[in-house]
């Protein structure tokens, strides 16, 4: 009889995140600066918002290899972000229509490492991503042509703008949890009740 084989653990459960190629113990290229340690991976240590497969996608529209590269520049263009923070903005900004996987933001983080166009450092255990000297450089010299990726595509309705406000929503959950008062989490929950039931409320016509 077949001793029934352990399945590996999903590296995105794992509490450092997500393996770099030469950090995974099946070998590959490696690059460096490796990310295995500290990317935030959403609530509850889960694959963040819309975890889809390598492409990036569940339940909202693909996006080109390209798209990401370019949304991941212009957005740390703004601010250096980690990497959970840049899931969420790109599911905001596209109002619920592009809501990218981790196995489709951190290759492309990595690949912006190797170019030399992004560097990434220990945040208090997090990683936190930047845009180097170079990385500035080819934003500005490129801005026209790195367009809008997250712009929404498609026809608008109600679902998707209820779905971005729901994530934004979701993000501000999600840090008074990992950063707030004991008492600040109980006044976050009565707001979510309240909300809850004002909203069943808004269907009721009341």
């Amino acid at each position: 009889m077949r001793t029934p084989r352990t399945p590996h653990p999903d590296p995105f459960d794992l509490p450092g995140g997500p393996h770099r190629r030469g950090d995974h113990p099946r070998g590959g290229r490696g690059r460096r600066g490796g990310f295995d340690v500290g990317w935030e991976t959403g609530p509850r240590g889960g694959r963040g918002p819309g975890a889809g497969g390598p492409g990036g996608r569940r339940g909202g529209s693909r996006r080109g290899r390209g798209q990401m590269r370019a949304a991941i520049l212009l957005l740390l263009a703004e601010a250096p972000q980690h990497g959970y923070q840049i899931i969420t903005e790109l599911a905001d900004r596209s109002e619920g229509g592009w809501r990218p996987s981790p196995g489709a933001v951190y290759p492309a983080i990595a690949q912006l490492q190797d170019e030399g166009l992004v560097e990434v450092a220990d945040d208090g255990g997090r990683r936190l991503a930047s845009l180097t000297d170079a990385g500035r450089e080819h934003v500005e010299a490129h801005r026209d042509e790195l367009g809008t990726p997250w712009a929404p595509t498609g026809p608008r309705g109600p679902g998707r703008e209820l779905h971005g406000a729901m994530r934004s929503l979701a993000g501000a959950v999600e840090q008074v949890a990992r950063t707030g008062t004991p008492e600040q989490a109980t006044a976050a929950a009565a707001i979510l009740a309240g909300a809850r039931r004002d909203l069943y409320l808004l269907l009721a016509g009341e």
